[in-house]
C-alpha cells in the first residue's frame, strides 16, 4: 500500500498595498534574477466586533525568470496584490524578519 504524504501546514499569504521603496534587482550566484521591494498596506479590519487599524510594511522577493519582465515596470506608489508564502530571513546582524516570497503579482487599477 502506498501512502500519500499530506502537508499538514499551510503557508499562503495574500496582501494588497502600494510599493513604498524603489524595487532593487539582483541575481543569485546561480543566475536566478530577484526583484526586492517593500509593500505597504493600510486598512481597517474588524476584530472582536471592533474596528482596528491595520498597518503592515513587508519586504517582497520575486524570484525567477517568470517575474523578470513583470517586475521591470514596478514603481513607488503603484498599487498591487501579491500572493505567495512567508519565510524568515536573517540579515548580517543576525536580526530576523518575515519576507513575502511572491508567487503571483497583480496590478490594481
Amino acid at each position: 500500500m502506498v501512502q500519500k504524504q499530506v502537508d499538514l501546514y499551510t503557508n499562503q499569504y495574500v496582501l494588497s498595498g502600494v510599493i513604498c521603496k524603489t524595487p532593487k534587482f539582483n541575481q543569485s550566484p546561480a543566475g536566478i534574477p530577484h526583484c526586492i521591494f517593500v509593500l505597504e498596506h493600510k486598512s481597517t479590519q474588524v476584530e472582536a466586533d471592533l474596528n482596528r487599524n491595520s498597518y503592515v510594511r513587508i519586504q517582497v522577493v520575486a524570484s525567477g525568470h517568470k517575474f523578470q519582465s513583470q517586475t521591470q515596470h514596478l514603481y513607488v506608489g503603484q498599487a498591487i496584490q501579491v500572493s505567495g508564502f512567508l519565510n524568515r530571513h536573517e540579515n548580517r546582524n543576525g536580526l530576523s524578519q518575515l519576507v513575502l516570497h511572491a508567487q503571483h503579482i497583480e496590478r490594481i487599477n
